[in-house]
């Protein structure tokens, strides 16, 4: 029985898109700073600094990051880093992180009602 050797001859590969570009427009979301938060972040076999071959992770477009990984590998931990960074950079009461598709994550702000209260004059 051989458990071990069957996970590694699996070549899995999935593609994970985190899309800020529109809080990276207003100049809010520093993108090189969450791809690198991402790089000492991430864990692989239990270890940070451990991402070798099995998982890269660039900068595609305008405020997308793209996370190729070869190894099986969870797209709700990438939400989890995302909020992670999200609340270290203080942003986390005005941007959610949303998917929209398999493997896509968006950064979007909240949608606050623009109702002011009125004010009665006497």
């Amino acid at each position: 029985m051989a458990p071990a050797s069957a996970r590694k001859a699996q070549k899995v590969t999935n593609k994970y898109i985190i899309n800020a570009s529109q809080p990276a427009n207003d100049k809010i979301f520093d993108v090189p700073a969450f791809e690198k938060f991402l790089h000492d972040k991430i864990k692989v076999e239990g270890r940070v600094g451990n991402l070798g071959d099995s998982v890269s992770i660039s900068q595609i477009g305008d405020g997308k990051i793209e996370v190729v990984t070869h190894i099986p590998f969870s797209g709700r931990y990438l939400k989890y880093l995302t909020k992670k960074f999200l609340k270290k950079q203080q942003l986390r009461d005005w941007l959610r992180v949303v998917s929209t598709s398999k493997g896509v994550y968006e950064l979007r702000f909240y949608n606050v009602a623009s109702e002011e209260p009125e004010e009665d004059e006497d």
